[in-house]
């Protein structure tokens, strides 16, 4: 789902009070602590993560799950020991009702990600 959102506050309040806002939330406070530097904007009606100007992730909550959207999640996870549990998509980690987007290992991924772009890694699709 596209939200009509000019800004990243107006897209939270958009969101519908169900399992999916505090879903997202909770990315999105793992994303922004990952580096003080990171930027928060709309892009392609969704959240967008930025760092030096860079995009990094992408957040948006569906009718049925809510989407991390990193890029090659292969580039970023290998082995798939962080990412294998999960639904993907392409470029896009689903996290249903019942896949915890908590899990430590999503935290593991977030930092994975943003290691890798700090060394001038590129993981777009």
């Amino acid at each position: 789902m596209q939200y009509k959102a000019d800004n990243p506050d107006d897209y939270l309040n958009a969101l519908e009070d169900d399992w999916r806002k505090p879903a997202l939330m909770t990315l999105r406070d793992q994303i922004l602590a990952l580096d003080a530097g990171m930027g928060e904007e709309i892009g392609y009606g969704m959240l967008r993560y930025t760092l030096e100007g860079e995009s990094l992730f992408h957040l948006n909550a569906q009718k049925g799950y809510v989407a991390l959207y990193a890029g090659n999640i292969d580039a970023i996870d290998p082995d798939g020991t962080l990412t294998g549990w999960l639904s993907r998509g392409k470029g896009c980690l689903r996290f249903s009702k019942t896949r915890p987007v908590d899990d430590p290992r999503v935290a593991r991924f977030l930092d994975s990600a943003l290691r890798l772009a700090k060394q001038g890694r590129r993981f777009e699709c």
